[in-house]
């Protein structure tokens, strides 16, 4: 719901309004109530984890960020915010974090670039969207105005300054938040002030596009030549990297291949499932008490009491099931992993579409999951809220006072809505099917809601179905047959003999195609992978693992290369390199046969290949990417602007695709653009500049700095 879903502060006045929201729980929190915990501090261990800029990252701090993030996760998936990130995920974007700070921080102090404490109070005593006091509401403004009262504001950040615990802590967070996103705003303002689109330049690209060639050209592609006949030596590989090498630059690594034996159930495992499914049938169609039957058979889908709409119905069999008759069970079928029957218990009719409004108290932030509000706190000041407007007070009123989204400002309305539109699911069972007037409290993962239904029109179908499901799951047999398997194969000595037996027993091995780093957690779609990660870099070339246990399969790993930091070998980069030299042998042949000054047509005979034009459409220009029916010819597009090459045929020209001989037939130009045409330009030119200065600049500062990552020594 685009008003739900979308609970978030508003007012964007300065970038630190964005985290304003995430810190409104800190200025509710009772003093009294936050001296659970310890106050901070980095305790343990002192071994570092790694350095960025010869500065050292701490193992205790990274595991408190770690902590931190994985309890943030938690919270987060337990609010249906998504699946919560494996450790080793979450561990990189600690790491990244923290890394990123430390580049950024050091860039904006020798720029200069702070945030004062003058400023802080500012921000604190101002009615701007980007405090976060404003943000908390009644607490900390004056009901009669809605504007801040200084008093208030004061009196709670002295008591968060003296505070101990958690209250301390969260103030410190607070105030270092604010300050980050303050300094990373006026970063970026720095940075789109950065782009500059000077006169000269417009001139020359105005110019360069006002141009257009026509030219007349032969094309001999590679092609003529067969692959075959041209060898390329590791020598000139060799040869080629070492004047390329910015190009050919690797990392520390290791190559490996893999051989995967699937633990999902067998045809077996799954008739066995169906079998047991089945077997519960009749007593599903006899039993009265449907709900006491799923929980007491253990179904894998819960018993859902409310009645919903087709679209709403999460099986692979809906159309099916809403068919039948009220009482009747249909399957068991296959949805998923599970097999599933259904049975229908009721229909009725709902509204297509209500309206509603309410009024928002959050307990959590909507973008993080972050807590800014105690359950019981929101809670009581939702029933307060209730209690006034069963006694006569205003909604309106009421939600431009106490709500917090943005329907406020229009009474809390949040207009007429479908059941299938993307609002939570505890707020269309409140709405939908209740008649106008009603109104409540209700409790969704946002905070709570004061709602009041006060229309709907429209009808449609809905369905009270029950689902009896058991997942498929692996037999022991099914389990025990691929660990069996996986333990021959990583009894081979070599991988030599790991290629011999895979080749010996039809068995599919995998040639990962990308390095693996000494901290990746993932290889592939094999997601947890640390611990073969770790075996790997343990491991010497050519040794075999023990069989891993890694999403549903066992996995064998070989070693097939360690690469070493530095300039690649002629081995590993013949895969980019040696098409590149074919292809220059190739343009040279081709050029010495067609001589120092063919003619298109002596070129065109040579090769049994035609004359052709290009550009008549003027689509030729100096700034052109491509060249229609040639491709990506730089060097084609330049001698079409040589005037020389107007007189006579041009010298034959080592391509991308093949070598060419063109005559230039034509050079002229088009019509000068409006002035409406310049100036949009002219402010897409100086648009692209500011977002290429917005964009990588975090990869760029870590691209000049040293970090070393110890990561892998600990985890």
């Amino acid at each position: 719901m685009q008003i739900i879903q979308t609970i978030r502060d508003k007012g964007a006045a300065v970038v630190i309004a964005v985290i304003a929201l995430s810190l409104i729980g800190f200025l509710l929190m009772d003093a009294n109530s936050g001296t659970k915990g310890s106050g901070g501090g980095f305790l343990g261990s002192s071994n570092s984890v790694g350095k960025v800029n010869g500065e050292s990252v701490e193992k205790a701090l990274f595991d408190e960020k770690f902590t931190q993030a994985d309890a943030n996760a938690e919270q987060q998936a337990a609010q249906q915010y998504g699946g919560k990130p494996e450790a080793g995920q979450l561990r990189q974007q600690v790491w990244d974090n923290i890394v990123g700070l430390k580049i950024f921080s050091a860039e904006a102090k020798k720029l200069g670039i702070g945030f004062t404490s003058k400023e802080l109070s500012n921000l604190f005593f101002s009615n701007e969207q980007g405090n976060p006091f404003l943000q908390a509401g009644a607490g900390f403004t004056d009901p009669a105005t809605g504007r801040l009262d200084a008093g208030k504001v004061g009196q709670k950040i002295s008591e968060m300054k003296k505070a101990k615990g958690k209250e301390g802590d969260s103030y410190n967070q607070m105030t270092e938040q604010i300050k980050d996103g303050s300094i990373y705003a006026k970063y970026s303002a720095l940075l789109n002030a950065s782009a500059y689109y000077p006169s000269w330049m417009q001139e020359k690209e105005k110019a360069d596009n006002k141009k257009f060639s026509n030219i007349s050209y032969v094309a001999v592609p590679y092609n003529v030549i067969s692959d075959s006949t041209i060898k390329v030596s590791d020598d000139e590989i060799e040869s080629y990297v070492q004047k390329h090498k910015n190009q050919f630059k690797q990392e520390a690594g290791r190559m490996i291949s893999y051989v995967t034996f699937s633990q999902l159930p067998s045809g077996e495992d799954s008739a066995k499932t169906k079998e047991i499914v089945a077997g519960l049938k009749e007593s599903f169609i006899t039993e009265t008490n449907t709900k006491a039957f799923i929980a007491r058979n253990t179904s894998s889908i819960e018993f859902d009491s409310n009645y919903l709409p087709k679209s709403r119905i999460s099986s692979v069999a809906i159309d099916t099931i809403i068919k039948q008759p009220v009482g009747t069970v249909y399957g068991p079928y296959v949805d998923g992993a599970n097999y599933v029957m259904a049975k229908v218990l009721g229909t009725k009719t709902l509204p297509d579409s209500s309206k509603a409004r309410h009024i928002l108290i959050p307990t959590a932030d909507p973008q993080t999951g972050q807590p800014i509000m105690e359950d019981s706190i929101a809670k009581k000041k939702a029933d307060s809220i209730f209690t006034a407007i069963k006694g006569g007070a205003d909604f309106a009123v009421m939600a431009k006072q106490f709500g917090t989204d943005g329907t406020k400002d229009k009474g809390g309305d949040l207009g007429f809505f479908g059941f299938s539109a993307p609002m939570v699911e505890e707020f269309n069972q409140a709405i939908f099917g209740k008649p106008v007037g009603t109104t409540e409290v209700i409790r969704t993962r946002f905070g709570y809601h004061v709602i009041e239904i006060t229309g709907e029109k429209g009808s449609m179908p809905a369905y009270r179905i029950a689902f009896m499901a058991k997942e498929i799951f692996s037999s022991d047999a099914t389990i025990g047959n691929a660990n069996n398997n996986a333990t021959k194969l990583s009894g081979q000595k070599s991988g030599k003999d790991f290629d011999g037996y895979v080749a010996k027993n039809g068995l599919q091995k995998i040639n990962w195609p990308t390095i693996i780093k000494e901290n990746d957690y993932q290889v592939g779609q094999l997601r947890d992978a640390r611990g073969l990660v770790r075996w790997v870099y343990e491991a010497k070339k050519g040794d075999v693992s023990e069989p891993f246990n890694i999403n549903d399969q066992f996995v064998v790993v070989t070693v097939d290369n360690v690469q070493e930091e530095g300039t690649q070998d002629a081995k590993t980069a013949r895969q980019m390199v040696e098409g590149v030299i074919r292809n220059k042998k190739k343009a040279e042949a081709i050029i010495k046969n067609l001589g120092a000054n063919p003619t298109l047509e002596s070129a065109a005979n040579a090769y049994k290949q035609q004359v052709l034009t290009a550009g008549a459409d003027s689509s030729i220009t100096f700034n052109s990417q491509i060249i229609a029916n040639v491709g990506q010819e730089p060097k084609v597009i330049g001698a079409s602007f040589n005037a020389a090459n107007q007189t006579k045929v041009s010298a034959p020209i080592e391509g991308n695709t093949g070598v060419f001989v063109i005559k230039v037939n034509s050079i002229g130009e088009k019509p000068a653009d409006t002035p409406e045409a310049e100036a949009q330009r002219k402010t897409q030119q100086t648009t692209t500049l500011r977002n290429q200065a917005a964009a990588g600049w975090l990869e760029g500062l870590k691209s000049q700095a040293t970090i070393k990552d110890n990561r892998s020594k600990y985890y």
